[in-house]
């Protein structure tokens, strides 16, 4: 009856021990996968904040360029438009 426990007890040592290192194989992979992800998502908030950086410097440039007084001497100095007199504007209204 001896005989016979032998063998089962060791092949139950030997799947515990399979499973052990098969759990910390997963667990060495999980925390590496957790590592790189992080990174990644490191990397992501950083681009991100650059991203929101130049957005904001756009939208002032938009803001500069598109100003009345810039345009009214874009208008009138390069494109040599004037402001038309009071008797050359036509009101047109919707009937």
């Amino acid at each position: 009856m001896q005989t016979n426990q032998l063998p089962e007890s060791f092949l139950l040592v030997f799947v515990f021990a399979v499973v052990c290192v098969l759990s910390a194989i997963a667990l060495v992979y999980t925390k590496h996968e957790s590592r790189r992800l992080f990174v990644q998502l490191e990397e992501l908030t950083h681009e991100r904040d650059g991203l929101n950086i130049e957005w904001g410097q756009l939208q002032i440039e938009q803001s500069t360029w598109a100003q009345h007084a810039r345009i009214e001497k874009v208008a009138s100095k390069d494109l040599a438009l004037v402001r038309p007199e009071a008797t050359e504007i036509l009101v047109i209204e919707r009937q």
